[in-house]
């Protein structure tokens, strides 16, 4: 029993499921090429019916089930299936959506001209020839391939106990990889890898990374992970569609596509409105229609997780090698192939010498018939019969001294003169003599037995030429599989991306600068920047997002799609999501709800919106400050909000009708500006705030607020350490080199009043000072804004009731906005009706702290600034304000 099991598997193994190294092919395969060439059935013959070619193999060679052969031979002729097919069919040969192949009295094919380069000089003794299963025929043990089909076209079997899984590659790429072994044997595997990068698979697609490429290359096993090509494309206003044009090598697109509705069904993939498949003969075409409100690149992300769209290749590169199975490494592979196309060109040109020998063999004896032909004409006609006067002319010693040269040129050890000047015939030559017609007689009949003497002599010098140099044989290899590759390779389809792994929804997002809204009643959205182009201070604005009358927008920043974000709701929490999740809309449209993004409780809304460093790693380095409506602060370092949970952290403990205005990022070098609606405000180090270790804590005063005013803005300045003198001295120098406005009121702080007008800066410290100088911004609710030195807001202790901010009267309204900005800034202002304008700050005047403005944002009668966006020089340069 034992020995009849390992008989069974060693049949299996070799003479069933495993390719051989040098030609690729099983012996299935082979069987199938060998007799479609010869029964004639090549590319410039009319196709014949499949069940003919299956009969034929049956009958001759491979005395197997007829469905297996017709199965091997359907895989050959399939485009989706093979990087090269070999056959070419006519009819239903199958397809990419699994549906099987007509039965094979329907069906016909022929052989590609890529068959025949494997069955190339298979006539000329290149390869070992075996019986069949009755001896009534003889099959080829190998076919003589003139290029490396295993890999070209790969191989996939089940044996017993061995398996292989070998996938297709670029034959332009495996054989350069070939010239470049014959050229240098020493290649390392790493080398050779610059040469094939990797899998070419017939159906494109995209391999994911490339260590598993380097495993099967190295070891000759390794997984390679494998997608679909999706488009991301607009197919109507505020609609995208997902548009699959290539699928993963072997995956059946119908069940795919089954797959997909599968799981929208059941609610595992969210965000497709409808799905179909629009695939024609011109190529595959599934387009995935998302719903308004979808995030394209995380749909897709979905799909690459939970359906074939992406699935993993198992390399397992075994296969026959001297008729033993082994796993191979890419070297193995190329340098098995080079090694046995050596020796079948070596056998193919020992072969061709021995037939121009033969050739010229022949022709010496009519030459030496020529040169003696009276004589032979007596010898014949006195013969009795062919074979008396067969035997008489090989007995008689010919003179050869004609022949003598030719003799030398062809270099036949058959022919040998003897000392006295003559030569014995061969049976072959007195044959061919006796066969002779007359009219090879005449003197042109002599002069073309002599110049095809002469071109023997030429091929036979070559063929003895390339048989004493390994070079001259290694230089035909290479030229003729130049000639393939001229012929049949094509360009690569299967992309490789650098990065590799189990990829996270963030690597499929491009970075770019986002402007991120949020309404009062809690929708959210993203639009990019480069949607909103630059105005001129005082115009009309845009339509920024569609409201209902009781909703308006109440928040905006800019940040990059990759920036997280700490979302502080009403009740003290934290939630943290990045800006990529954030649905994608219309500069118009209203966005998504953030109950539907983040777990709020019920009665819970998102007050406060801080955009953080894309870099983790850099948060324990930080401090943020907190300010809330009723004028508390607290300062916490950043690190204590790393592991924000997705049920969200308590951030900050609030009293009732208490809210977080803002949270900055702050260091001990920055002072704090904390603004009321009411038009006072406060400055005061961050030093003056202790480091809170926890995240319960209530804070500490910051400004001491007056009946029915809150806190409206909280802005980071540098921290300056200068005198009262040297502050009123610079505004005062700065004005008359800038010919700023002045203040229309006056002063109504203690500072101005003790100002000593006889104080002198030294211009050394009146540039140091301007080098350290920040403008702040300061917009009211009715659109007037100014902008303000940083030196007007003189520094004192927290707690205080402050100095005045910006002239509050019925024109400009309460405040609504403060913060510092730079000439080349551009800032956004959103009011309750949903319109937007962008705007430069360089447009809008320098004036005193207590002064009134200019309009910034033209306002309708019922309609008040809620929000003001700080854009940066930075977020422009990387979007630049194009759009509409």
């Amino acid at each position: 029993m034992k020995k009849s099991y390992l008989d069974y598997a060693m049949s299996v193994i070799v003479a069933r499921a495993l390719p051989d190294a040098r030609d690729g092919l099983k012996p299935v395969h082979r069987r199938i090429l060998y007799s479609m060439n010869e029964q004639g059935h090549t590319p410039d013959k009319k196709y014949v019916k499949s069940a003919r070619v299956v009969g034929d193999v049956i009958g001759k060679y491979h005395p197997h089930g007829d469905q297996s052969i017709y199965d091997a031979m359907v895989r050959m002729a399939q485009d989706f299936s093979m990087r090269v097919p070999l056959i070419d069919g006519q009819g239903n040969f199958g397809s990419v959506d699994g549906d099987p192949p007509a039965a094979y009295r329907y069906t016909e094919a022929r052989l590609t001209k890529a068959a025949l380069a494997l069955l190339a000089d298979i006539d000329k003794d290149t390869v070992d020839f075996q019986p069949n299963y009755d001896n009534n025929e003889t099959e080829p043990s190998v076919l003589p391939a003139k290029f490396p089909n295993l890999l070209v076209n790969g191989a996939g079997g089940i044996a017993v106990g061995m398996a292989t899984n070998i996938p297709p590659h670029n034959l332009g790429e495996v054989i350069d990889a070939c010239v470049a072994l014959i050229d240098n044997p020493a290649l390392t595997i790493d080398e050779l890898i610059n040469i094939v990068p990797g899998p070419d698979f017939p159906t494109g697609g995209v391999i994911l990374g490339r260590a598993g490429i380097r495993a099967a290359y190295h070891l000759g096993r390794g997984s390679i992970v494998m997608r679909g090509k999706v488009a991301i494309e607009t197919i109507r206003k505020e609609r995208e569609a997902l548009i699959i044009t290539e699928i993963p090598y072997q995956v059946n697109k119908a069940t795919m596509v089954e797959r997909i509705a599968e799981l929208v069904k059941e609610k595992k993939i969210e965000g497709i409105g409808d799905l179909r498949d629009e695939s024609d003969r011109d190529g595959y075409r599934v387009v995935i229609e998302l719903k308004r409100d979808a995030v394209a690149d995380v749909v897709l992300n979905q799909l690459y997780r939970f359906t074939p769209l992406q699935t993993s290749f198992g390399v397992n590169m075994v296969a026959l090698d001297s008729g033993r199975p082994r796993i191979m490494h890419l070297k193995d592979l190329l340098a098995i192939f080079v090694d046995f196309r050596e020796r079948v060109v070596t056998r193919r040109t020992k072969f061709l010498l021995a037939k121009a020998r033969d050739r010229a063999h022949i022709l010496v004896g009519l030459a030496i018939a020529v040169a003696n032909i009276d004589e032979m004409i007596r010898v014949i006609r006195t013969s009795p019969d062919p074979t008396t006067a067969r035997d008489t002319l090989m007995s008689r010693d010919w003179p050869a001294r004609d022949v003598e040269d030719m003799l030398t040129l062809i270099d036949d050890p058959r022919h040998r003169i003897s000392p006295d000047g003559t030569i014995r015939l061969s049976m072959e030559q007195a044959r061919a003599i006796l066969d002779l017609r007359l009219q090879r007689l005449t003197a042109l009949g002599r002069d073309e037995i002599r110049d095809e003497l002469d071109k023997l002599a030429g091929e036979i010098a070559d063929y003895l030429d390339i048989l004493r140099s390994r070079e001259r044989v290694l230089g035909i290899i290479k030229t003729e599989l130049a000639e393939v590759k001229a012929e049949f390779a094509t360009p690569r389809r299967t992309v490789i991306m650098e990065q590799e792994g189990e990829v996270e929804d963030e690597d499929l997002i491009q970075r770019e600068d986002m402007v991120v809204t949020v309404s009062h009643a809690g929708y959210v959205k993203r639009v990019p920047l480069s949607a909103y182009r630059a105005q001129r201070r005082g115009g009309k604005g845009r339509a920024g997002m569609q409201t209902r009358d009781e909703d308006f927008v109440s928040r905006l920043f800019v940040a990059s799609t990759h920036t997280p974000v700490l979302f502080f709701s009403s009740r003290g929490q934290v939630y943290k999501e990045k800006v990529w999740r954030l649905p994608m809309a219309a500069p118009n449209a209203r966005g998504k709800a953030l109950i539907n993004i983040l777990p709020l409780e019920q009665g819970e809304r998102i007050t406060t919106i801080m955009p953080l460093p894309e870099d983790e790693s850099t948060w324990g380095n930080l401090d943020v400050m907190f300010a809330t409506t009723g004028g508390n602060v607290r300062r916490n370092k950043l690190s204590d909000f790393v592991d924000v949970r997705r049920s969200g952290i308590i951030a900050m403990k609030l009293d009732e009708n208490e809210a977080i205005v803002d949270v900055q990022i702050c260091t001990e070098r920055d002072d704090v500006l904390l603004t009321g609606a009411g038009g006072q405000c406060i400055r005061f180090p961050v030093t003056d705030v202790r480091v809170f270790t926890g995240r319960t804590s209530m804070g500490v005063r910051g400004i001491a607020l007056g009946e029915g005013d809150k806190v409206i803005s909280l802005a980071i300045l540098r921290h300056v350490e200068t005198t009262s003198d040297e502050r009123s001295a610079y505004l005062k120098m700065r004005r008359a080199v800038a010919g700023e406005a002045t203040a229309e009121e006056p002063a109504a702080d203690a500072e101005a009043e003790e100002t000593s007008g006889s104080f002198q800066l030294a211009q050394e410290r009146y540039v140091e000072m301007s080098a350290a100088e920040q403008v702040v911004l300061t917009v009211s609710v009715n659109g007037y804004g100014k902008r303000t030195s940083s030196y007007e807001y003189r520094t004192t202790g927290r707690g205080g009731k402050g100095i005045v901010a910006m002239s509050v009267n019925n024109r400009n309204g309460n405040l609504v906005a403060s913060f510092p900005v730079e000439d080349a800034d551009q800032i956004m202002l959103v009011t309750d009706k949903g319109q937007l304008i962008r705007c430069p700050v360089e447009g809008i005047r320098i004036a005193g702290r207590s002064t009134q403005g200019v309009i910034v944002f033209d306002t309708a009668e019922d309609e008040h600034v809620v929000s003001v966006e700080h854009i940066t020089e930075e977020a422009e340069s990387g979007n630049g304000a194009n759009g509409e």
